[in-house]
């Protein structure tokens, strides 16, 4: 398979049309006609996990979050993304990224995490129609039966590995229908109480974006990274089932980049 085989079957549940205007997903670095020996799978990419590429002979590393995000106008080693861009020119390695057209896709990042929540009857919080079909950004479920938030909260803390939760309002308090968005979604709080929902798990929360709406709705930052490390899940099903004997895996140097005390 080459690079551009690998990027039409992400592309098929997740069209590059879906992105936010912002986003920059699709190839980061390298060549589309390349002939893929093996793909390693990440949240994002490091210079660890491109070295690892490198000495799995995994010329190929697919991420959720872009490495390049905003423009280069050098690539001279002075930070980070220039750093990784050159060490994967140098050794031949492509990169590829799906981000909001993953979290807006049908079956994407939130509709995993509604998933792994146990959540039923799960809809876009913000259904958007595209040319190829229904798209949104953060989705509403219910539980099977209502439960107290805090044990909704330590669940969740164990599912997604999670050191720690902020959160704001009464977690003693019963929850059965439940918001959720990867990653920074402070901007869905108005509409998840619009649909009705007990809590909203999110990222990225500030200080006073927690304040105001206590009595209504308990709010939830999980951590960006712990919300959408599953991610990779996704991308591993779709090239197993295009190809189940192809060499793919998780990177194994990644991590947060955020630590905990």
């Amino acid at each position: 398979m080459k690079v551009l085989d690998i990027a039409a079957a992400i592309e098929q549940m997740a069209p590059l049309s879906y992105q936010e205007d912002f986003d920059n997903a699709g190839i980061q670095v390298g060549n589309p006609e390349a002939e893929v020996a093996g793909v390693l799978l990440c949240t994002d990419v490091t210079e660890d996990v491109v070295r690892e590429a490198i000495a799995k002979g995994r010329n190929l590393v697919i991420s959720h979050h872009p490495l390049i995000f905003h423009p280069l106008k050098k690539i001279a080693g002075r930070d980070h993304v220039e750093r990784i861009v050159a060490l994967a020119i140098k050794n031949d390695v492509n990169i590829y990224s799906a981000h909001t057209n993953m979290d807006s896709a049908p079956g994407g990042v939130n509709h995993l995490i509604a998933a792994k929540m146990g959540l039923l009857n799960v809809e876009f919080m913000t259904p958007e129609c595209h040319e190829e079909g229904q798209s949104g950004i953060g989705v509403v479920g219910d539980l099977q039966q209502p439960v107290t938030a805090r044990d909704f909260l330590l669940e969740v803390k164990q599912t997604f590995g999670v050191h720690s939760v902020r959160y704001s309002g009464d977690i003693s308090r019963a929850v059965q229908r439940v918001a959720v968005c990867g990653g920074a979604g402070s901007f869905l709080v108005k509409r998840a109480l619009e649909l009705g929902a007990d809590i909203f798990v999110t990222a990225d929360m500030k200080y006073h974006e927690f304040m105001g709406n206590e009595a209504r709705i308990i709010l939830a930052d999980i951590g960006h990274y712990e919300s959408e490390h599953f991610t990779k899940e996704i991308f591993l099903d779709i090239i197993t089932k295009k190809n189940p004997t192809f060499a793919v895996g998780f990177a194994e140097t990644e991590k947060n980049q955020l630590n905990y005390l």
